[in-house]
This record gives C-alpha cells, sequence and structure tokens, in this order.
C-alpha cells in the first residue's frame, strides 16, 4: 500500500512539471512569433463571413470594414482598414476621408474653403475654340449666366487674348494644340469630375445664337423629359437631317417622318428619332456618364456616335430630342478642318474628312463587334 502510495505522488509531481515547462516554452515561442511578425494586414486574407466576427467589424453608412489591430512603427495603436466597397484604389481608406468625385469650381488661394464660392453653378457650357472664332464665342457665352460654368478647349493654342473678355476671367482654359472636342471631353470631362453639373453642354464654335435662350433651353428640356437634346437649326444653314430642322409650330420634337428614303424603316430609331447631331449637343449628367464610356480614345471625331446615344436612355425615343423654340444657326465654318496637314495634294481639311469617314466605319464596326460578343457570352450569338 505504501509503495503504491508513494509511486502515484511521484508521477504527479512529473506531470505538474511537464506542464509548466510547457507553457513556458509557449509563452517564449509566442513572444518570438511576435517580435518577427509585428503586424497582420488583414486586406491580404479574404475570410468567410462565418469567421469575420472574430475580428473587429465596423459599419459606415452602410459600407462593411475590417480592422486590425496592430503596433506600427509610429508608436501608437493603428488602424489597419480594408473598405471593399471604396473606389477601387481607395479600399485601404476609411469611408469618411474618401471623395470619389470631383468638380470643375474655381476657388481662391486664400481664406476659409467655405467661403470660396458665392455662387455654384448649376450647369457646365464647353466650347472647343480657335482665336479665328473668338467674337462669335463671346456672343454665344453671352447667352449664358452665372448659372452656367464657361469651359473652353483651345485647339490652337492661343489663350492670352482672350483676356480682353471680362467673362474669359470667370472660364476655365484648356489648351491642347489640333485637338478636337471629342478628345478633351474624354479626358477631361470624366463623368465623377462634372458630377455637379445637372446638364452638360458640349457644343462648337461655329453656332449662331440670336434666337437662343440657355435658361428657357434648360425649362424645356426638363418640362419635355429630355437627357439628351439640341437646339433646333435654321432650316436654310448647314442641315444635314431632317431630325435636327427647327419645326416653328412647337416646343420640342422627337420623331420625324420626313427623313430621306430608306433611313426611317423604324420611326423609334435614329436618325429618325432618337437622334441628335454631334455639333451641339445638351447632356443632363445621367447620360453624360453613359456617354463618356463610350467615347474611344482613338476616335476623336465622333462620327457615329450621335447614332449611338440612344443606348444610354430608356426609352430613347422618348427621351431624346430638338429644342425648336430655342434655335440656332450652324455657320459651317471649317476652321477645326484646317488644322490638318496636306497630304498628297490634297488640302488639309480633305485629309480631316477622309479621317471622320474612317472613325464612323472603325465605331460602327467596334460596336456590332462588342455586341456580337456580349450575345455570345449570354448564349444568345
Amino acid at each position: 500500500m505504501g509503495t503504491i502510495h508513494r509511486s502515484g505522488v511521484f508521477k504527479k509531481t512529473n506531470d505538474t512539471a511537464r506542464l509548466i515547462i510547457t507553457t513556458i516554452l509557449g509563452v517564449v515561442l509566442g513572444f518570438f512569433i511576435g517580435v518577427t511578425f509585428p503586424s497582420i494586414s488583414l486586406y491580404k486574407i479574404h475570410l468567410p463571413s462565418s469567421l469575420r466576427s472574430s475580428f473587429d467589424v465596423a459599419t459606415s453608412n452602410d459600407q462593411e470594414f475590417f480592422i486590425v489591430r496592430s503596433h506600427e512603427t509610429t508608436g501608437g495603436n493603428v488602424s489597419k482598414i480594408y473598405v471593399p466597397t471604396n473606389p477601387r484604389g481607395a479600399e485601404l481608406l476609411p469611408p469618411g476621408i474618401v471623395v470619389p468625385e470631383s468638380d470643375l469650381y474655381l476657388r481662391r488661394l486664400w481664406g476659409e474653403p467655405s467661403g470660396d464660392l458665392k455662387k455654384k453653378p448649376k450647369y457646365l457650357v464647353t466650347f472647343t475654340v480657335g482665336i479665328d472664332q473668338m467674337n462669335n464665342i463671346d456672343t454665344c457665352v453671352k447667352k449664358f449666366s452665372e448659372d452656367f460654368q464657361i469651359l473652353l478647349f483651345h485647339y490652337d493654342g492661343r489663350t492670352t487674348e482672350w483676356d480682353q473678355f471680362e467673362w474669359s476671367k470667370n472660364a476655365i482654359h484648356v489648351s491642347v494644340k489640333k485637338q478636337t472636342k471629342w478628345w478633351y471631353a474624354k479626358r477631361f470631362l470624366h463623368p465623377d469630375v462634372v458630377a455637379p453639373y445637372e446638364y452638360i453642354f458640349i457644343w462648337d464654335e461655329d453656332l449662331g445664337v440670336e434666337h437662343f435662350n440657355a435658361e428657357r433651353y434648360i425649362k424645356l428640356v426638363k418640362r419635355h423629359g429630355l437627357q439628351i437634346s439640341q437646339p433646333g437649326l435654321e432650316p436654310n444653314n448647314g442641315l444635314t437631317w431632317q431630325m435636327t430642322k427647327r419645326r416653328g409650330d412647337r416646343e420640342v420634337h422627337k420623331v420625324v417622318t420626313d427623313e430621306k428614303p430608306g433611313w426611317c424603316s423604324d420611326p423609334h430609331l435614329p436618325p429618325c428619332a432618337a437622334f441628335v447631331e454631334i455639333m451641339a449637343p445638351v447632356f443632363s449628367r445621367e447620360a453624360w456618364r453613359c456617354v463618356w464610356y463610350m467615347i474611344q480614345n482613338d476616335l476623336v471625331h465622333g462620327w457615329g456616335l450621335d447614332f449611338a446615344l440612344r443606348r444610354c436612355v430608356e426609352p430613347a425615343h422618348e427621351k431624346i430630342g430638338v429644342v425648336d423654340s430655342q434655335w440656332i444657326i450652324h455657320q459651317v465654318i471649317p476652321s477645326l478642318g484646317n488644322q490638318g496637314m496636306p497630304e498628297d495634294g490634297k488640302a488639309p481639311w480633305e485629309g480631316v474628312r477622309t479621317r471622320c469617314k474612317n472613325e464612323w466605319s472603325m465605331f460602327q464596326n467596334r460596336l456590332a463587334s462588342a455586341d456580337k460578343e456580349y450575345l455570345a457570352q449570354l448564349g444568345k450569338g
């Protein structure tokens, strides 16, 4: 009996010693692991929802993001953040500091930022201009009130001469030589930059505006639910399509039936409906967000774009139209055409016109290919 008792005590002592030694080794090992890997970045680990409760999870504006506590070299407790719903590239920022959109408001270099703007323009008007049409642009700009921000794209590189106009001091000037308005639009009118503006005018420089009132135009566009529009064109000057010809007996029209023979096989499709030209279009910010993505980087003249605008609004034959009671005159001045280069004995404008036609064909082919590819992915091709 006594021998058995002494053996049990000895065994219990050994088990206790092993437990103490194992605990000490575990603490030491954990310390060295902690020193070797001082922080962990949760954004590199995609955890299933069942495991996320093991970490700090926070929400802000219906966005879920993850926080991992760690000691950084700054010496304090810093949180690593990953917000998958943030804009691409901003996932490591807390949602409250992310500013996904911008604007073209001009700001001063002093004072409180909150006092920079006496009035925020509601609409954006852009002209692609050269110095030869300076006086005509002056006339055009004076048709727009302070509710309209003016942006000039200078294709001839000359900006100083515009200082003679008082309004030019509050306009935005972008100068890159020998470029078209669609080249400028793709690069400087990103939807997230022009988001504050309800409507965006993207106009040529050779437009007569004697019969145009911008404020009334906006009212008519809103009244008739037009997401994409243009002023009616004077019938006797620079008219290409019947759809854009001014009708004198109405405020707005959205459909025509008197186009060239063979063009109106479907009365709800361009050029007989859901159609405006690219010389003086006006877009709602929602429609522009779609149109901007359709503009091709290398197809700078925009030919063919007018036939595809219908893809950005539904129903297009109701939301695209021509405002007849506020109309303009197309002066047909080929100033940008003269910015081309003479080749093979041809005048500069001839080379420009050839590229315009080629781009139209290229755009149509790209759009058709994109449609075909998409339908094939759906198994409908």
